[in-house]
């Protein structure tokens, strides 16, 4: 079984982790303005509901050509990698894929690692196991290190810092950054931050970036960010390490744009970003820059769970944009922390039992009101509502004949309430229990509650209609 990450909050500690931040009104009202923000950019770059609709489409297909395909694809782009001079390393779960970076690492004396964003760093705790081994791993996204030097995890899966004040980073800087002195400039923040991170770039023997797709045909790993900072990590270092989840692979290069314009106008309402990153190869001979080695760190932990169901497969289409988390009214009320995992909101709710389990995270698939607002806004149209619901029974129940197990399958089963509903499908499947039943309740009535009972004195009770159906319109023929 998977172990659980060192943010992890037990699923018995949800509850009160999120009343604590409903209770939190500074909390509650930043999260609101920010996602109203985003929203609201969001809504502006797609004016035509038609063409966005029909753009959703294609990603979806794209999305779902590719992980029809996806064993092969996997087979294909390590084979293309390994021709251009990456060297290509699978791993199972978090413990292997520390495994891989850090024995690099080592081979290479490496003191300080500087990383570009990456989920799939967070989500196998890789900061924590470099520290184990005696090595620093430093965030250089403005986002993730604010977040690192404040002790906290991110908040949001590309916003890390949202749930921050410039006060809050003001003073963190101030007391936490040596020789920067206060400001409540954001310019000035911003330039404090940068001119750290520009001599860890200098000086550190590994940089490491996530990919945010990976093309099977030309052996591309393709990096979306807008600050220059995944460039820096992967042209600087002599060593650069990418690391992803299975998931991210395509066919082609032409299967790129449809979801990167999608990614980016849902995720932050850009047309486009900064940067985009395609990088194929370490640097080759007459090449001025680029690391001298290269490798690659595919990671399962738990993905192949969700791709051997043809229903919870649609969970591995995500792109990560977090449109769905920024529309959704429990995230935007109790933010990221609350759900205690990596990837919080209504991805996280379907993503993270297949990585941590249902005995660690039943409780998470329940963190919704199943308005279907995440659905609605998905970009490649994963039906998350579905998933929620499916998950749900799931964790209360065994798994159904021909289906392997869930990891954690059932954890959340209550034998009082399986024996209800036994006895609420048994009354009324038979239909001697059920008359027997309708004659003894006829019988019985007086046992149940009166009318001012305690359960109704808090009840509007209805107002009789001044006349019936019938009188009125009798009158109406009458005019």
């Amino acid at each position: 079984m998977n172990s659980q990450p060192l943010n992890f909050v037990p699923a018995s500690e949800f509850k009160q982790r999120a009343a604590v931040a409903v209770a939190d009104e500074h909390l509650r009202r930043s999260f609101r303005g920010a996602m109203d923000f985003l929203i609201a950019k969001r809504a502006a770059q797609f004016p035509d509901p038609a063409a966005l609709e029909r753009q959703r489409g294609l990603a979806e297909h794209i999305r779902k050509y590719s992980l029809a395909r996806l064993p092969d694809l996997l087979e294909l782009l390590e084979r293309k990698l390994t021709e251009n001079g990456v060297h290509v390393h699978w791993a199972e779960n978090a413990e292997q894929a520390n495994r891989v970076i850090i024995d690099i690492a080592r081979r290479h004396s490496t003191k300080l690692m500087v990383k570009g964003k990456s989920m799939v760093s967070e989500e196998i705790e890789l900061n924590h196991a470099m520290a184990d081994a005696g090595m620093e791993a430093l965030e250089s996204d403005m986002g993730e290190y604010i977040v690192q030097l404040d002790g906290e995890k991110p908040s949001h899966i590309i916003m890390p810092a949202i749930h921050k004040t410039k006060l809050e980073i003001a003073r963190l800087f101030a007391a936490k950054v040596p020789g920067a002195a206060y400001t409540e400039s954001v310019d000035e923040l911003i330039g404090i931050g940068r001119a750290v991170l520009r001599e860890k770039f200098m000086t550190a023997e590994i940089g490491l970036s996530g990919v945010n797709f990976a093309v099977a045909e030309t052996g591309t790993l393709c990096l979306v960010e807008n600050e220059g900072n995944g460039r820096m990590c992967t042209t600087v270092p002599d060593v650069h390490i990418a690391i992803t989840g299975i998931e991210k692979v395509v066919e082609k290069l032409e299967h790129v744009p449809p979801l990167f314009g999608l990614l980016t106008r849902s995720a932050t309402g850009q047309a486009i970003t900064t940067y985009f990153n395609m990088i194929s190869s370490p640097r080759k001979p007459g090449e001025k820059d680029g690391p001298r080695e290269m490798h690659l760190v595919l990671v399962d932990n738990g993905r192949t769970q969700a791709y051997g169901d043809e229903q919870l497969r649609s969970t591995l289409q995500c792109i990560r944009c977090g449109a769905c988390m920024n529309h959704c009214p429990v995230y935007t009320r109790i933010g990221g922390h609350a759900y205690g995992t990596t990837y919080p909101g209504p991805i996280g709710e379907i993503i993270s039992p297949h990585m941590l389990g249902l005995a660690a995270t039943h409780v998470l698939p329940t963190a919704s009101s199943l308005c279907g607002a995440c659905g609605e806004v998905c970009p490649v149209r994963i039906p998350i509502p579905d998933l929620l619901i499916r998950l749900r029974g799931e964790a209360q129940h065994e798994a159904r004949p021909g289906h392997p197990p869930l990891l954690g399958q059932g954890a959340a089963r209550n034998r009082l309430v399986d024996a209800v509903w036994s006895g609420w499908a048994a009354l009324y499947t038979r239909p001697a229990l059920y008359r027997a039943f309708g004659w003894l309740a006829t019988r019985f009535r007086a046992l149940t509650p009166p009318l001012q009972s305690g359960w109704t004195l808090s009840r509007t009770p209805l107002k009789p209609a001044k006349r019936t159906l019938h009188e009125l319109m009798a009158a109406r023929r009458r005019r």
